[in-house]
């Protein structure tokens, strides 16, 4: 099978700068077109670890909904942007801050809106989150933890979706299904014949599919992570605090 350029197929995006949280830092008070859309598509992604956090705070799965709904309408809403510090350039340590500040200080039982009346701004897939949730492990995990843990597993499904888009839009979504397997591993890849045939490769180059495969990942994951901090200097110390929460 013919070799295809990952870099140049046609419909990859190969700039992410748009998306980056530090756009939507940078947009502060005065909310911009971009930044909005930064911020909306960064919630997407990651909205899950903040529905996990407030389920192991003892919340049920409707009020949990309500209150995952009814941050992330508010932060997409208001804007509250302006008052983060420099410090706390981090998209996940924002996002954490502000549910707890949410939970702690704003939430009042009694004005809460019935389940269906609520002006919707971020449509969450309430049933699916419930059921990720419910495969969490039963352990002693704080609220904390498990939001950290969850953040970095979402983190690895989006760069894992990319990579699959990638080769989709090379057409090379079956050889991405065959090289998938070899992501982790030895750091000498060794696919048999038989894999080598199904790649209609030889076995080297079935071995440089794979590095280039890792190579790719790689870069994805530091473009992903990128996205979530605000300067490229945070980058490792990230990538060094997610491997942290996937292991604690």
């Amino acid at each position: 099978m013919a070799e295809q350029n990952l870099e140049t197929a046609p419909g990859v995006a190969r700039d992410f700068r748009t998306t980056h949280w530090s756009v939507v830092l940078a947009a502060g008070q005065a909310s911009t077109e971009q930044s909005a859309a930064a911020l909306e598509k960064l919630c997407r992604t990651y909205w899950f670890p903040l529905y996990a956090f407030v389920r192991r705070q003892g919340h049920a799965p409707p009020e949990a909904q309500d209150l995952t709904q009814e941050f992330f309408s508010r932060l997409l809403a208001k804007n509250p942007l302006g008052t983060l510090q420099p410090a706390k350039g981090r998209f996940r340590s924002y996002l954490i801050a502000s549910m707890k500040h949410l939970l702690a200080n704003e939430w009042d039982r009694a004005h809460r809106q019935k389940r269906g009346g609520r002006v919707v701004t971020f449509s969450l897939d309430e049933k699916d989150a419930e059921e990720r949730y419910v495969v969490e492990p039963a352990d002693e995990l704080t609220p904390e933890k498990i939001f950290e843990r969850r953040w970095a597993e979402a983190l690895l499904e989006q760069v894992l979706a990319r990579l699959r888009v990638e080769f989709r839009a090379a057409g090379q979504e079956d050889r991405y299904e065959l090289l998938k397997p070899f992501l982790v591993g030895d750091d000498d890849p060794g696919p048999g014949e038989e894999l080598a045939a199904r790649l209609g490769l030889g076995v080297s180059g079935a071995k440089s599919a794979i590095r280039r495969l890792r190579q790719r990942y790689g870069e994805l994951f530091r473009e992903e992570i990128a996205q979530t901090v605000e300067s490229e200097e945070e980058i490792d110390a990230e990538i060094r605090h997610l491997f942290a929460a996937l292991s604690g």
